[in-house]
């Protein structure tokens, strides 16, 4: 079964624009994604989905400097940007992966995706959310997917690609794991300035690679401010 990572990511962002480009310590956001995902020893090929806007050149610029697959396509319709990546990939699955999440524990995924092979359409812990924002995971079937694409209708499941399946529960076969406790109010995303503010103060306290940091080692720094 050939997997792959899909990550969207745009500069236009409304709250914090340009901010999968932000620098941390050296480094964009996106860079700190793509470190997480490159740990993740469950999946096959790792693509960063952005616009075919202009204002989206730099995230296609970036990946054309660090060697990373880039595919363009709509920009306010994502789901047919993940549409088009599913038809020039050969994937079975793909783990969908938002922009904003440069903390996300790639523990996670492995566990989402283990889950996945057992026969589910999709696997997401967020049915409910028991983890902190930013360490979502979303595993979906391509066939799945692209079955169900030509039923996306509205503003929300055309920009939040997952949306149709989560309205339409009993049609599909779900799987949703747990953090064993409730964080679902921890923010662990960057969609503002003062988000990006946490995340950096989270960065500068980390002796390791951040990668060696799990969800739960990040929620005891994050406590610290």
């Amino acid at each position: 079964m050939k997997i792959g990572a899909i990550v969207q990511a745009r500069m236009s962002s409304d709250r914090l624009p340009g901010k999968v480009l932000k620098n941390v310590a050296g480094k964009p956001l996106l860079q700190y994604i793509l470190e997480r995902l490159r740990k993740c020893s469950t999946f096959h090929q790792i693509i960063v989905a952005t616009s075919d806007n202009r204002t989206d050149d730099p995230i296609a610029e970036y990946c054309r400097k660090n060697n990373t697959v880039c595919f363009r396509g709509p920009l306010q319709n994502v789901a047919k940007r993940f549409y088009m990546v599913l038809e020039e990939n050969n994937l079975d699955a793909f783990v969908r992966v938002c922009g904003d999440s440069p903390m996300l524990d790639q523990k996670l995924i492995d566990q989402g995706v283990k889950l996945f092979k057992k026969g589910y359409d999709l696997v997401t812990n967020i049915l409910p959310r028991t983890f902190p924002s930013g360490q979502c995971v979303e595993v979906v079937n391509t066939k799945t997917f692209k079955n169900s694409f030509g039923s996306f209708i509205t503003p929300d499941e055309l920009e939040h690609v997952t949306q149709y399946f989560y309205s339409n529960p009993d049609q599909f076969k779900f799987y949703n794991f747990s953090s064993g406790g409730d964080y679902k109010n921890v923010l662990l995303v960057v969609d503002t300035e003062e988000d990006l503010d946490h995340f950096k103060k989270i960065i500068y306290r980390m002796e390791k690679p951040h990668w060696e940091y799990g969800w739960q080692d990040i929620v005891k720094l994050l406590s610290c401010n």
